[in-house]
């Protein structure tokens, strides 16, 4: 039987049809789905998500009043081997206080398989679902699917009962795998107002439609009198619910790319958080509506605001610390270096205090907001003008809507004549306007004590160096020895301290040798690394003989050796998200080579350099000859700490002739 190609597309369609056109419903996996080998439009896709629905609903609870469920389906088909992770899922619950805390339950959990033709169904069994502590907020509910293979199809469903009604669990359509259908469902009676905050570059299709619902209320008296007895009835209240329904197909895999802050922040998600109550019979309460309630709401935390005016417990040593000193840059640095060694920080991040300023001065640890909430207060009964800043850590992702949950972190802020000073006393390595990685995210919010806030730009503009200076000798073996400086400043000297901080020296040294061409080093020695407010200086001695290559009577040597930059960090053709540096950088090196006796230059990479436009970089290659001294100078500049999409291409092609530039070989020739 013949086909023409007519044909065969046609056959092809429709096969793609039958695996497309499936029912978003568990337990009817098709032989189509199970055959299917690789993902129709991403072929290197390792798994997909066939489908994923959710539902959030209001339920009333004569306890607890209304509650949040939240119902999840998932389909998910596994192509390859690298896939097999998403057969372990895990869903995160609070387990806080009894108010507040919530429950989680899986359920329909099958792995389908094809065997002979057949669909072979295994059911998770109980020892394949367990409780996992994430922290003391939170545990995390986790299943571990059955007979997972490549070519399997996975189902499950999971239900979360949520008791508070502050904001409804994230929706995200996209995630680290394509998704062919994405759909959630929320159902709001009247009462409740919800902010509606979308991320990302895919928007779904929206549809909203409103019905009439019932609480039916069970009421159960007593009689007094010689007749006792009890009664029952019933009270029933009408309300209006209005459904909404978000549907997204065909949605890429969210794939992380070099220099991304966070990839959540650009991925396709639905927020929903109370902004509004409107109950029968009682006046309107308003939340999050604009940042100045969002900043209002949270100063009057009982976590928050009152925990700055406690004063009490440090006023006599902080009198002691500050005697006699009338510098203001002195009395910051001081505040802050004494919080820093008084409170370590346990780890958690949060605006509001969880042990309390008190307690934890007492104890001597605190999560973030005990620790920057009581050095705000130190640097206010000082004399400055100190205020809390708001923060959403990186790992947080961008602020960029009104809400209670926009921010996770709080740090300190001095405002002075020069501007205004950016303090967190929760790293041990932080200086004035040198804050933690974690903390650098775009924007933070300032709150003052009248309850007004302004926006504060997080990102750095000063210039954080690494200037390497290297002097070595090439032998006519192509053996090579010579001694390197390096001076790190402001955050690439706080990133240094922070990566030897618990590393012991010999094993710093082994990983230094191994990760630079398998150098030796000897004479090694560090400066300034317990002073923050200097650069760190590290310096030693370094011998390897491959590091120059020999062809016949030829050496051929890269300038920079084992500091040589090999590989374009941007290699996708386009960008959709920002690349972020964190802060402005400069590396500068300062080579002088010594060559050996019988030898000339017979290739020295010429001078030369470039720009990107609207000043974001600079790059300089400068090279000289003087006798058997070869010197090359080489400046990379960044000069801005985020670089945006549209200029993606000039910031590829910049790293591109920079790579090629600083791989430019010299070569010497026998004489």
């Amino acid at each position: 039987m013949k086909f023409n190609q007519l044909t065969i597309v046609l056959f092809i369609v429709l096969s793609f049809s039958k695996i497309t056109a499936q029912e978003f419903k568990l337990g009817k996996v098709s032989i189509p789905e199970l055959q299917e080998k690789v993902h129709a439009k991403d072929t290197s896709a390792s798994a997909a998500i066939l489908f994923r629905k959710g539902t959030s609903y209001f339920e009333y609870d004569p306890v607890d009043g209304f509650v949040i469920i939240t119902e999840v389906e998932s389909r998910i088909k596994i192509y390859k081997k690298e896939g097999y992770e998403w057969a372990n899922q895990g869903v995160r619950y609070y387990i806080g206080d009894s108010n507040t805390k919530e429950s989680v339950s899986f359920s329909d959990a099958v792995t389908y398989n094809l065997v002979d033709g057949k669909i072979e169904k295994t059911k998770l069994k109980s020892d394949g679902t367990f409780d996992e502590n994430f922290n003391k907020y939170y545990n995390k509910k986790k299943i571990t699917m059955p007979n997972v293979k490549e070519g399997s199809v996975i189902e499950y469903k999971y239900r979360i009962k949520a008791l508070t009604i502050g904001s409804m669990r994230d929706w995200y359509f996209q995630t680290s795998i394509p998704v062919n259908y994405s759909e959630f469902i929320t159902r709001i009676p009247e009462y409740f107002v919800y902010n509606n905050k979308q991320k990302g570059y895919i928007f779904p299709k929206v549809n909203k439609e409103t019905s009439t619902k019932y609480i039916v209320f069970n009421n159960k008296e007593r009689s007094g009198g010689r007749n006792l007895g009890t009664t029952f009835s019933q009270d029933k209240l009408e309300y209006q619910e209005e459904k909404t329904t978000y549907t997204a197909e065909n949605l890429p895999a969210m794939k992380e790319e070099a220099y991304v802050n966070n990839i959540n922040n650009y991925t396709s998600c639905l927020e929903l958080e109370l902004s509004m109550t409107k109950y029968p019979n009682q006046p309107m309460k308003l939340f999050s509506t604009d940042w100045n309630s969002v900043v209002k709401t949270i100063y009057n935390y009982e976590s928050f605001g009152p925990e700055l005016n406690k004063t009490g417990y440090f006023e006599d040593d902080l009198k002691t610390l500050l005697a006699g000193v009338d510098v203001q840059d002195d009395r910051i640095n001081l505040i802050l270096n004494f919080v820093k060694a008084r409170v370590k920080w346990n780890g958690y991040t949060d605006y509001g205090c969880d042990n309390g300023v008190k307690k934890a001065y007492k104890e001597k640890t605190g999560n973030v907001a005990d620790i920057n909430l009581m050095l705000t207060a130190m640097l206010r009964h000082s004399g400055l003008t100190a205020n809390p800043v708001l923060v959403s850590t990186r790992s947080n992702g961008i602020s960029i809507f009104p809400n209670r949950t926009a921010f996770n972190y709080v740090i300190a802020a001095v405002e002075t004549p020069n501007g205004i000073i950016l303090l967190d006393a929760s790293d041990k390595y932080s200086t004035p306007n040198i804050l933690p990685f974690r903390a650098l995210n775009w924007m933070g919010r300032l709150i003052r004590k009248d309850g007004t806030s302004e926006e504060i730009d997080l990102m750095p503009k000063i210039v954080s160096a690494n200037n390497v200076s290297m002097i070595y000798n090439v032998d006519a073996s192509g053996n090579v020895s010579g001694k390197t400086r390096k001076q790190y400043t402001n955050y690439n000297a706080m990133m240094f301290r922070d990566n030897i901080g618990d590393v012991k020296e010999d094993a710093y040294l082994e990983k230094l040798e191994n990760d630079n061409n398998k150098i030796e080093i000897s004479e090694y020695s560090r400066t300034n690394e317990k002073d923050l407010l200097l650069p760190v200086i590290e310096t030693f001695s370094f011998s390897g003989n491959n590091l120059c290559e020999i062809i016949g009577d030829k050496i051929y040597i890269d300038p920079m050796l084992f500091l040589t930059d090999k590989k374009n960090p941007f290699t996708q053709e386009n960008r959709e998200y920002p690349v972020d540096y964190g802060f402005p950088s400069s590396d500068k090196y300062s080579i002088n080579i010594t060559i050996p006796d019988g030898f000339a230059v017979e290739t020295l990479p010429a001078s030369g350099g470039f720009a990107m436009e609207n000043d974001l970089g600079l790059f300089k290659f400068i090279s000289s000859v003087n006798g058997n001294i070869l010197q090359v100078v080489i400046t990379h500049q960044i000069n801005e700490p985020v670089i945006l999409p549209d200029d993606y291409s000039v910031l590829k092609e910049y790293y591109k002739g920079m790579i090629a530039k600083e791989n430019e070989k010299i070569v010497l020739k026998r004489i």
